[in-house]
């Protein structure tokens, strides 16, 4: 799709960059010291500043939630289905930030970034980071663009469990969360899952213990096994099936191990292109946050007593065929937050794709957010 011939884009957009001196207490006892946050906005702000919406992302997104580079109209926003005029969440009148997420590998202060104390990349050295912890620097980017309060803070997978994240941190500064695919914390079997697509990149001889930059190479070999793990989590079976079944690569069996079935080729062509791009450290930092978090923990794994500063509004949305983040872990986030008699809408999805259909162009799905942002809008006055 070219998007210069796509009318409902949030149209050609140009990422920024806010930097902060004040240093940053993690969660794991460290004082991150001067950092970059790259963000992107849609829409405009109103002069109440209460049409602000913040959108989270997961694993391997970033800033670039929506519209396209005037330079690269090919570079769609992640989420540009969901979001521009007329869509879902509509930047006709919704004020739309995106952010990457310290860690990140786009242009946020990560391990490709210089650290400010000894003049080289941080590499292996950056801190382990939370959920907590970027939604900590997400505060202090909306306090930089002087939002007191996001009419909603919006994500799926573990973007949604920031925007969970927001409504215990901040409730006072949150008025609805949508909380798409998500789930309170991480199976043993999801993080057994990380643990594996981790040790693939470990374990590569190229990745010379997260050093590989002094080494002038990158851990590629480990990072392709860790994305084709990950991939086939986010869809399920009859999505495989579907698109690929047993499908052969040629027209007859070459008895190797070279492609032989066209999910194999699917694989390994979604793994060499994530390759390209993304950081072997923000990989491992990305997955071990997802495997962190858990806001019941620390109330001895009570989910309705960790949920009860959450004062917002709450979407929580499943799909049927997600069995990374089943509809029963939603089941357990909206039960929390009914023990609290917090507004909840809940719908369930019944769709083939798998984890990844909070991403793709669902009809019922994008008419349930519409509605819910409409409602929104009536609420603020837009």
């Amino acid at each position: 799709m070219d998007a210069t011939n796509h009318t409902s884009t949030a149209g050609p957009v140009s990422p920024r960059t806010a930097h902060f001196d004040q240093p940053l207490q993690l969660a794991n006892g460290t004082l991150l010291p001067a950092y970059d946050l790259v963000y992107e906005t849609y829409g405009s702000l109103n002069a109440e500043k209460t049409n602000a919406v913040l959108v989270c992302h997961a694993l391997n997104a970033s800033h670039h939630v929506a519209g396209f580079y005037a330079d690269d109209p090919q570079n769609v926003g992640w989420w540009d289905n969901m979001i521009g005029p007329g869509k879902p969440l509509d930047t006709r009148r919704f004020f739309v930030v995106g952010v990457n997420n310290l860690g990140g590998c786009f242009g946020s202060t990560g391990p490709q970034s210089i650290n400010p104390a000894t003049g080289e990349i941080w590499g292996a050295s950056f801190p382990v980071v939370t959920v907590e912890d970027w939604v900590s620097s997400q505060a202090r980017l909306a306090d930089h663009l002087g939002i007191r309060s996001f009419a909603a803070v919006m994500g799926g997978s573990l973007g949604a469990m920031q925007a969970l994240s927001w409504t215990i941190q901040y409730p006072g500064r949150i008025a609805h969360a949508v909380v798409i695919a998500c789930a309170p914390n991480l199976s043993a079997q999801n993080i057994a899952f990380n643990e594996v697509a981790r040790q693939a990149i470990i374990s590569d001889p190229d990745f010379y213990d997260g050093d590989y930059n002094r080494h002038d190479t990158r851990p590629t070999r480990g990072l392709r096994v860790a994305r084709m793990i990950g991939h086939i989590t986010y869809l399920s079976d009859d999505e495989m099936a579907s698109k690929f079944g047993r499908q052969l690569r040629r027209d007859k069996l070459n008895y190797n191990f070279g492609v032989e079935f066209e999910i194999e080729s699917y694989l390994r062509h979604q793994a060499n292109k994530f390759s390209d791009y993304f950081d072997a450290n923000t990989y491992l930092r990305i997955t071990r946050a997802l495997d962190y978090f858990d806001p019941a923990a620390p109330c001895g794994g009570n989910l309705s007593l960790a949920l009860e500063p959450a004062s917002a509004g709450f979407l929580v949305v499943s799909f049927t065929t997600d069995w990374r983040f089943s509809p029963e872990r939603s089941h357990e986030i909206v039960k929390a937050l009914l023990d609290n008699r917090r507004n909840v809408t809940y719908a369930e999805i019944d769709a083939p794709h798998g984890h990844d259909a909070f991403l793709l162009e669902d009809p019922r799905y994008h008419r349930l957010v519409a509605a819910y942002f409409d409602r929104i809008a009536q609420e603020i006055g837009v």
